[in-house]
């Protein structure tokens, strides 16, 4: 039995202004209207009947939307910090240890690749399965297609008797010169960063190699029940969650320099079709047809007297007017203008936007909710303007504000609307009005999405005026024994 486990830490830096830490690329709907997580769950699916995700516990709610609809049973490791691989994939094969399957193969994914032929990437991990029940920890290496600069190397030697290759060594990243003799060499692969492996390996290479990651992941690691089991294909994701302060004194190290620089029993198998690691905006405009002027054009963009220029506009019409080698990424409150060379330094763009403590360089002006979403559209010195959409059935919480009043105005959808002790329905066109230390609830009691405006007013308008009382998604700020009286149900007139 194969076990699945994607790889979903990232915060996908590099493909800043669309990726950023609170919305990374691996949740952004890239390709056909889905995220990259979305289609490594499909690609996944069919290889057996459980999963495992490992991903940052802020990035709870967007790995539950993530599954829904995933018929294999799921379990969701949710890191309280970001450890890199080695920890990551110690955390998955303590826990498959603990699900009682200590020799299980697992098959370690990142959630950001996009592999779009899955019946050809099944027989690669099909071809790998010898060489893993033997005990090696098989690699997958991509066949290069020119010598990038962008992605480490595999250098493989001689035909195994299990009919993988066996590693020599691993190369990173490396420069034009020394890329283009690596491919005039021969026998070398792109590191596409997958494994396949028995839990019970890779525990005893970390115990050899790494003893201090693997000690401190099991000790953050809470222990199982006593009858501990993977959830059932169609059953609701099981969530575990390691201690914090364990967790925290890990030390980061990715798999490739914890483990398989070092380890003898490493093979390699080769994957001879298309994939692309979506690691840069170069990488991002190459999953988008070119014209016959080698330009690229996603969205509402349109090139005139230009080459090679990549437009990613899904929003608004952004016009390239006698243009070269550029990329130009265009979001509703952020625009990158970058050469195609000067791609790998983004993510040095972001950290020096951080260190000017811009919001912009981690938050989108829409943010993501366990309950759905809002989109910050106007923001004065006394006032701010959302976009609300509550999913079919959700609830934000209980909650008053100290500083500001609200107006809301339903343009979609039914919205059940709690204010003090009243509870009454909306329907679109309909509006309310939410004082100043009123205690209020928002809830869609549709089958379709709600979406509302809200006008905030009054001297303070940060997301951290809120006093939740009660909250379906844990983060209740105030005890029960605090609130007001319940609301009840009134026959109300908006």
């Amino acid at each position: 039995m194969i076990t699945p486990v994607i790889l979903c830490g990232g915060s996908g830096t590099r493909l800043w202004p669309l990726s950023r830490k609170s919305f990374p690329k691996q949740f952004v709907p890239l390709i056909d209207g889905k995220s990259l997580l979305q289609l490594t769950l499909q690609r996944v699916g069919a290889l057996g009947p459980q999963l495992m995700v490992v991903a940052a516990e802020s990035h709870r709610f967007l790995v539950s939307d993530a599954l829904q609809g995933i018929p294999a049973g799921a379990q969701a490791i949710l890191e309280p910090a970001s450890r890199n691989t080695a920890a990551a994939m110690a955390l998955a094969a303590l826990q498959a240890t603990d699900n009682g399957q200590p020799e299980s193969l697992l098959l370690f994914c990142p959630a950001d690749q996009h592999i779009p032929d899955t019946a050809a990437f099944a027989r690669a991990v099909k071809e790998a399965v010898p060489s893993a029940e033997g005990g090696a920890i098989v690699t997958f290496g991509i066949v290069p297609s020119f010598p990038s600069t962008a992605y480490g190397y595999i250098q493989h030697g001689s035909l195994r008797p299990d009919g993988s290759l066996q590693v020599q060594r691993f190369i990173e990243k490396p420069a034009a010169p020394a890329a283009q003799a690596l491919l005039l060499g021969g026998a070398v692969l792109w590191n596409a960063g997958i494994f396949l492996c028995r839990a019970s390996v890779l525990l005893q290479a970390l115990e050899r190699h790494a003893p201090d990651i693997l000690a401190t992941c099991r000790k953050a690691l809470p222990a199982p029940p006593a009858a501990m089991s993977p959830p059932a294909p169609g059953a609701a994701p099981q969530w575990i969650t390691p201690t914090a302060p364990e967790f925290a004194a890990c030390r980061s190290q990715s798999i490739d320099y914890a483990v398989m620089e070092h380890h003898d029993n490493v093979s390699v198998v080769p994957y001879p079709g298309a994939w692309n690691d979506v690691g840069s905006w170069n990488a991002v405009a190459e999953l988008t047809p070119a014209d016959a002027d080698d330009n690229r054009v996603h969205g509402h963009g349109l090139t005139h007297k230009s080459r090679n220029t990549f437009i990613h506009a899904p929003h608004r019409p952004v016009v390239a007017l006698g243009t070269q080698d550029l990329l130009i990424i265009d979001t509703p409150d952020a625009l990158l203008v970058a050469h195609k060379d000067c791609v790998e330094q983004v993510k040095d763009i972001v950290t020096r936007l951080q260190d000017q403590q811009c919001a912009e360089a981690i938050t989108h002006r829409k943010v993501a909710r366990p309950w759905g979403w809002y989109d910050s559209i106007d923001l004065g010195e006394r006032f701010q303007v959302k976009r609300i959409g509550v999913k079919p059935g959700a609830s934000l919480s209980l909650q008053m504000h100290h500083h500001r009043a609200e107006h809301w105005v339903v343009v979609k959808g039914t919205a059940e609307v709690t204010r003090g002790k009243d509870i009454f329905l909306l329907s679109e066109n309909q509006s309310t009005y939410i004082p100043v230390g009123e205690l209020h609830r928002l809830h869609n009691p549709g089958k379709m999405e709600l979406e509302m405006i809200e006008v905030q007013s009054g001297s303070y308008l940060g997301e951290d005026d809120i006093v939740r009382f009660e909250d379906t998604y844990g983060r209740a700020t105030a005890s029960q024994a605090t609130s007001p009286e319940p609301p009840v149900r009134a026959p109300i007139t908006p």
